[in-house]
């Protein structure tokens, strides 16, 4: 079943029970066809049952050496319990105590945060320990860690590709190999000439290519356009970072490899190539507009091959979202493609200015929410925001002062609601518009650009803030775990690590790559969500191909797939069976008849590619234990930078007034209030008991001869608060 993403506003909330009406009225999905002679219902699958999650919750998959490394314990003592690191062998490599930090309002469970963060060497196969509460799975601690789940994420592209064989040698085995769906081979109807439903248009179109959308044979141009946007999107940050050698040529598993393009945008053109044939052509009602998507009649049974579906397909009517979809992805690959394939990019950038035009002069036709019949409505009803992201692509790629005009005098250029604290997807878009504008040089004042980057980075700001008030760090109300709730999780860590593109402050990297943490095992299930990385990981999502769990001569879905993750809202009958009464974080369960909360879909397999594929970037940081150089003199200035009932901020500086660098440095002191530190930036910092130790964090290892380092933390205390009394560093005190 395609799956909508949830926005807050609720008339898309009633949309999507309207949308399930009509799904489960045509025949649930997994009793078999809707058509006149529906297909026989297989025969019912168990229901998988729910491993128990271990008390200490952590990215089973691993951690970076140089980044944050936290783990959740599940615990109703209120005092710090005694943890250790151990190799493989059993060896205690670090220790320390947990920070009991209370109810967790999305889980219903009282949890500890257990630090390692000061640990940055390797190993394989290690372990936590926590005493009295169990040992943790194992995981790795490798600069490499995520070169191999970057690959898997963007593999799951190639594979849920439409028109084209999948190829056992670039797909992972014999299993996952399958014909070309969907090309007029019977028994499929095919994309190759597609008439539109009764009362839409009265002529075909060849809409083939483009990918599979999610669990079912669908295609549509609002979510795959995001999809698309978000892969370009990360090889344009990653050529500004300098680091896109890594999504270059031969890089990926896909039959485009050794052409010379870099791979990650030859995946997004398979579905780039799509999405402009769904352009209603010249010399028909509507030109330049998009149709909304394309999909079967009627919902397919579970499980179905793509080669077998033998059900007629429908182009749906144009929509203005669509078209401002087409608008945006298509500006914005005209400008990244133009040195690899100038002809394609031009073809691009015609397919954008004509779908504006075409929107401009349709402004208001809305895809409707009753249109869900063999396959998802995606209604959206508000296009402003789809109006702002095309204006911006436009603008950033052109230059010109039309496209300027109409983005400068829209409501979302200055409102402090285009970064939502549910995230942004396909239906909220005006977030795309403003990394755009803040990323991309264009011609608006330095002042505006300057504000446009400072709502990233406040938008970032209150991601961490969401973050560290939770017990298992993630960037999303307790409210927030709707249908796709893993992909909303990974947007809002996008845009953290956007942040610290624009910024260079670690905790925005810390906060993208804890984001990681989260969807990899450390939450209220110890799930990893991401099938083939975890002991405990997904393998049943919801697919009519990678269907193992109804028919085993198929295989469970390929390493490196996402799944939608928890929904408070239970909206398929496994949920609503399995899962009543659960805390809006554990309302997930690994079964394929859960497609609510189990379905795999491109617009969330895109943000986690985007960041596997940031994180890899930077190799861990082996500095092992190494407390730095001896400092001869040193100045610390300790500031209370804001404080609340229970809670504060923090700035330390660190002056070096030697005639000698510092190469390295350790910062401890004590505090004699009981306050104990919660989250820190520009410097990994633990405590156990009163002892509080400040590392570098690589990148700011270096204090020059009168030059001074900083770096910032949250706290909680009780009572008064006072400041240190005396401060190390290197174990050298200073003034």
């Amino acid at each position: 079943m395609p799956t909508p993403m949830f926005r807050s506003r609720p008339a898309l909330r009633r949309a999507l029970v309207g949308f399930l009406g009509c799904a489960l009225a045509a025949g649930s999905l997994l009793s078999g066809s809707a058509s006149a002679a529906p297909a026989p219902a297989p025969a019912p699958a168990p229901v998988e049952t729910q491993a128990a999650a271990a008390t200490i919750r952590l990215n089973q998959h691993g951690y970076l050496p140089d980044g944050p490394k936290r783990a959740t314990l599940v615990s109703g003592s209120t005092s710090p319990t005694p943890w250790q690191l151990r190799s493989s062998a059993g060896a205690v490599l670090a220790s320390g105590t947990t920070t009991p930090r209370g109810a967790d309002s999305a889980s219903g469970e009282s949890t500890h945060t257990v630090d390692f963060s000061s640990y940055t060497g390797t190993g394989t196969g290690l372990t936590l320990s926590v005493d009295g509460q169990g040992t943790s799975h194992p995981f790795d601690i490798s600069p490499g860690l995520y070169n191999t789940l970057r690959s898997d994420a963007m593999s799951f592209f190639y594979q849920q590709r439409s028109g084209i064989p999948i190829d056992a040698a670039l797909a992972g085995g014999a299993s996952y190999a399958r014909p070309a769906g969907h090309l007029g081979v019977a028994p499929n109807k095919g994309d190759t000439s597609v008439p539109c439903q009764a009362g839409v248009c009265d002529y075909s179109r060849d809409v083939r290519g483009g990918w599979y959308d999610a669990g079912d044979h669908g295609k549509y141009v609002v979510n795959g356009g995001l999809a698309t946007w978000l892969l370009v999107n990360s090889f344009e940050r990653a050529k500004r970072a300098g680091t896109d050698g890594a999504l270059g040529d031969s890089t990926l598993r896909i039959p485009e490899r050794g052409n010379g393009v870099p791979d990650v945008l030859d995946e997004a053109r398979w579905e780039m190539e799509f999405l402009m044939r769904m352009q209603v052509p010249e010399g028909r009602p509507l030109a330049g507009m998009a149709f909304h998507k394309i999909h079967d009649a009627n919902w397919t049974g579970l499980p179905m091959r793509p080669e077998l579906d033998d059900q007629q397909r429908e182009l749906h009517r144009p929509s203005t979202a669509a078209t401002l979809n087409l608008a945006a992805t298509a500006a914005q690959c005209a400008r990244v493609y133009a040195p690899y394939d100038a002809a394609f990019a031009a073809r691009c950038l015609d397919s954008a200015r004509r779908a504006w035009t075409a929107a401009r002069a349709n402004p208001a036709v809305i895809a409707p929410d009753s249109d869900g019949n063999g396959g998802g409505a995606y209604g959206d009803a508000t296009v402003s925001d789809e109006f702002y992201w095309a204006g911006a692509e436009l603008y950033a790629t052109t230059g010109e002062a039309a496209y300027r005009d109409v983005v400068t005098a829209s409501s979302w250029h200055t409102s402090p609601n285009a970064f939502t604290s549910f995230g942004f997807g396909w239906a909220d878009t005006a977030a795309l518009g403003r990394i755009v504008l803040a990323t991309v040089p264009t011609g608006l004042p330095a002042a505006e650009t300057t504000r446009l980057r400072a709502s990233v980075t406040a938008a970032a700001d209150s991601y961490l803030s969401t973050m560290s008030g939770q017990g298992y760090a993630v960037p999303l109300p307790s409210t927030a775990y709707v249908w796709g709730s893993n992909g909303q999780v990974a947007n809002n860590g996008i845009v953290m690590a956007v942040a610290y593109g624009l910024t260079s402050q670690q905790r925005y990297r810390a906060g993208s790559i804890e984001t990681l943490d989260y969807l990899l095992g450390r939450n209220a299930l110890g799930q990893s969500y991401v099938t083939g990385y975890g002991e405990q990981a997904s393998r049943n999502q919801h697919h009519r191909f990678w269907a193992n769990q109804y028919d085993a001569s198929l295989p469970n879905p390929p390493a490196g797939s996402i799944a939608g993750g928890p929904n408070a809202a239970l909206q398929d009958p496994v949920a609503e069976e399995e899962l009543a009464g659960c805390k809006p974080a554990a309302c997930y369960i690994d079964d394929i008849g859960s497609y609510s909360t189990n379905e795999v879909a491109v617009n969330w397999n895109a943000p986690l590619a985007w960041l596997t594929q940031f994180a890899a970037e930077t190799p861990g940081d082996d500095g092992g234990d190494d407390p730095g150089t001896p400092a001869a003199g040193c100045t610390v200035t300790y500031g209370i930078d804001s404080a609340w009932n229970n809670g504060f901020t923090a700035t330390v500086t660190v002056k070096n007034t030697s005639t000698a660098p510092v190469d390295g440095w350790t910062l401890g002191w004590s505090y004699p209030g009981g306050q104990r530190v919660t989250n820190a930036w520009n410097a990994t910092v633990t405590q156990s008991g009163t002892a509080v130790t400040a590392k570098d964090v690589g990148w700011n290892k270096a204090i020059a001869p009168g030059s001074s380092v900083s770096f910032g933390f949250q706290a909680t205390f009780t009572g008064s608060n006072p400041a240190p009394a005396v401060f190390t560093l290197n174990a050298a005190t200073c003034s």
